[in-house]
């Protein structure tokens, strides 16, 4: 007697038949929403850039990489501060080699944690 092997197919497969997409590992890891918020207390060169992606309209650079669909941020080679953010209406947001956020805003920075 033979038998018959049945294929059940996994969710990835089911969602690519139903939407003609193949659904990528790394798009389901970058839907991923923060778990805890804190304020920032003191300045660094993390909440530096955290404060430059959050008032271009971000969380952080792990959502404007998703909502931009870019691999990459601008960057001042110098310093490692983001140089270039665009916002979510397109207008860019172009900052200086040197710090931006002065001390007196450390503490409207939000830090997600994921």
């Amino acid at each position: 007697m033979e038998r018959k092997e049945t294929i059940v197919p996994q969710p990835q497969e089911r969602e690519e038949k139903i939407t003609g997409k193949k659904a990528s590992g790394a798009m389901a890891s970058s839907d991923a929403k923060p778990k805890s918020i804190s304020r920032a207390k003191k300045w660094s060169e993390e909440i530096e850039n955290l404060y430059r992606f959050q008032q271009a309209g971000y969380r952080d650079e792990i959502e404007y990489k998703q909502v931009k669909q870019v691999s990459m941020v601008d960057r001042w080679p110098e310093t490692g501060y983001v140089k270039k953010l665009q916002r979510r209406d397109n207008t860019f947001y172009y900052y200086n080699k040197q710090r931006e956020c002065e001390d007196k805003e450390v503490h409207k920075v939000k830090i997600y944690a994921y």
